[in-house]
């Protein structure tokens, strides 16, 4: 039986448009025999379902419907594509599960968790999962720069609490420095991490559930040509992805048992993708999105890809997952 499916994606952030290209690699890579399938855009202005002539229909919150020529649509699951607020920090999750509409993404908890750098890894701490010293910072505070290098050193990373895409991230080498990259990052957030610079190997790995298992994907190693892996190497070419990653055994193995460990615990559900570096053989968690890119460029599908799912499979996996 035919589904109807609402693929949202934009969002309220500055990673809209980075949305808009997932969210329509999904439309155009789900099986449409399958489905009838309807763009959503999310945007803080408004709700629309956007046809292919590039018409809006304005969506029906009450119930997340829409009225098409007098015919209205309701929806059997929602694909969240939203990098971003309100799609990948809890906010759309709490609206479908009030209004009982299944959705493709994690559960409004576990969105709100893993948005929030700090909260995430004071979570993860008591299962082992390492990370980099922290100083945490809320828009207000007295900023002591004294401090702050003695707990985390230099260089060091500014980063705001809960954003993704790496806005409002800055690598620090001197104490002068703080204060500018302090700034930068609280207009992306009002809080703040700073965490000491890890020197090592970066690697990506995602973790899905699929065919109704917990399923670690083939590691990406990030090489950057960029001081590190920022926006620009992200989204506009100037790092390298390399899958699977040119890392040991032992590495590999001690990541992966990571992954799944965070996996597990936070019960997770639908696509995650979380950044580590290495020290050694240990693997130091950065940081773990739960909408993460899903152009065929992005890395979550290369991974995908190399284990032998390929797109189409991979989004109606994903579907097939909150439907059954």
């Amino acid at each position: 039986m035919r589904k109807t499916i609402g693929i949202i994606m934009g969002g309220y952030s500055n990673e809209f448009k980075i949305s808009l290209k997932s969210g329509n690699v999904v439309y155009d890579y789900l099986d449409k025999s399958k489905f009838d399938l309807y763009r959503i855009h999310i945007l803080k202005e408004k709700w629309v379902y956007v046809d292919d002539d590039n018409k809006e229909y304005p969506l029906n919150r009450h119930d997340f419907s829409v009225t098409i020529n007098n015919t209205v649509i309701t929806f059997d699951c929602v694909f969240n594509a939203i990098h971003g607020t309100p799609g990948e920090d809890g906010l759309m999750q709490a609206y479908f599960e009030l209004i009982g509409m299944p959705q493709t993404s994690c559960g409004f908890y576990q969105a709100a968790l893993t948005f929030n750098k700090r909260d995430l890894l004071s979570v993860l701490k008591p299962y082992g999962i390492k990370c980099a010293p922290s100083y945490y910072l809320n828009k207000g505070d007295e900023i002591n720069a004294d401090d702050i290098i003695k707990k985390v050193n230099l260089p060091c990373f500014v980063k705001a609490n809960k954003s993704g895409s790496s806005y409002g991230i800055s690598k620090v080498y001197r104490k002068e420095e703080l204060a500018k990259a302090i700034s930068i990052a609280y207009q992306e957030d009002d809080e703040i991490i700073i965490e000491s610079f890890l020197s090592g190997t970066e690697v990506s790995v995602g973790v899905i559930k699929y065919q109704g298992k917990t399923k670690v994907l083939p590691i990406t190693e990030i090489v950057t040509e960029n001081d590190f892996f920022d926006y620009e190497a992200k989204y506009e070419g100037k790092s390298t992805e390399i899958t699977p990653a040119r890392i040991s055994k032992e590495q590999e193995k001690n990541v992966i048992q990571s992954a799944r460990t965070i996996y597990d615990v936070l019960k997770m559900t639908g696509f995650t993708r979380s950044e580590f570096i290495f020290i050694g053989n240990e693997p130091f968690l950065l940081e773990m999105n739960t909408t993460p890119g899903l152009t065929t460029e992005s890395i979550l599908p290369q991974q995908a890809k190399e284990a032998g799912i390929d797109l189409p499979m991979l989004f109606e996996n994903a579907i097939n997952e909150v439907l059954s």
